[in-house]
């Protein structure tokens, strides 16, 4: 097992495998993070890195792989518990609301596209991590400052372009997709219950877009070997939590602020500058060249 001050998220060593364990409790993660506003892909990459796991030692492609299967267990996961939720929609949606929707897939469709590999790159290390969970924090608790009155019924062009470019923000690892959508709609003033429905039928289409996007390009450049065990579990674990923590989702919509979110990532974000910190202090020449 690596020594979790010589890994990076980002920055896995060829040939390593996700261990069986690993892969099970990561999706097992997964399934709450995402349907929490505290970034689930900033879990999934800092978890392993805080604990020293082999994961954070794996290939590359192998982790993209895992991450892939993750998301797509999600994704199947809501569209079932979410089913009469998203048939409702689509059986009342009016050009308006559909007018809404693809406004919103814009920004984060574009961002995605051309920038994932980037920021794939540059921007998955546990300090980039911190400083989305900070930035998404600030976003969170200023929005929850603002009076929220209006309901889902109001919103029009400019909500949907703040929730596309909220989530196309999202990209930055550590943001939060989630906690993105619900700044930005509790920013625009819509009630709480209103804010968290909006927030999921803007991700509902990115989510299944982005996983349907990164499936074709791995089937390109097929699996990694040996890859098959801890993706079909990852992804298991992952469909199973999320069915499991549904509750989640109506627990936020009660909850009278985004403020405990908020503080919970900010303790996060210390718990890895406080890491990185000591590192420094011990190897400041493998911290410069990571």
């Amino acid at each position: 097992m690596s020594s979790p001050t010589e890994a990076d998220p980002g920055q896995g060593q060829d040939g390593q495998e996700i261990a069986v364990g690993e892969a099970l409790l990561l999706g097992a993660l997964h399934g709450p993070a995402e349907l929490l506003p505290i970034s689930s892909s900033g879990h999934i990459a800092l978890l392993p890195w805080l604990l020293g796991w082999d994961y954070s030692d794996a290939d590359a492609e192998l982790r993209k792989a895992f991450e892939v299967a993750l998301h797509a267990g999600t994704a199947a996961a809501l569209l079932i518990t979410l089913r009469t939720e998203v048939s409702d929609a689509v059986h009342d949606m009016s050009l308006r609301i559909a007018e809404l929707i693809a406004l919103s897939f814009v920004p984060p469709a574009i961002v995605g596209y051309t920038l994932e590999r980037p920021i794939e790159r540059r921007l998955g290390t546990p300090g980039t991590i911190a400083l989305g969970l900070v930035l998404g924090s600030v976003a969170m608790a200023r929005a929850d400052r603002t009076p929220q009155t209006r309901t889902s019924h109001d919103a029009g062009l400019t909500d949907a372009l703040c929730l596309g470019i909220a989530q196309a923000c999202a990209l930055l690892p550590g943001v939060s997709r989630n906690g993105a959508t619900l700044a930005a709609a509790r920013w625009r003033g819509f009630t709480r219950e209103d804010a968290n429905k909006l927030s999921r039928h803007v991700a509902l289409p990115v989510i299944a877009g982005a996983t349907l996007l990164k499936t074709v390009r791995l089937a390109r450049r097929g699996l990694p070997p040996r890859s098959a065990l801890p993706i079909g579990l990852g992804a298991g674990a992952s469909f199973a939590s999320t069915l499991g923590s549904t509750w989640l989702i109506r627990q936020v919509e009660r909850d009278r602020s985004l403020l405990p979110y908020a503080l919970y990532r900010l303790g996060l974000a210390a718990v890895v500058l406080a890491r990185l910190a000591r590192r420094a202090e011990s190897d400041p020449y493998t911290t410069m060249a990571t």
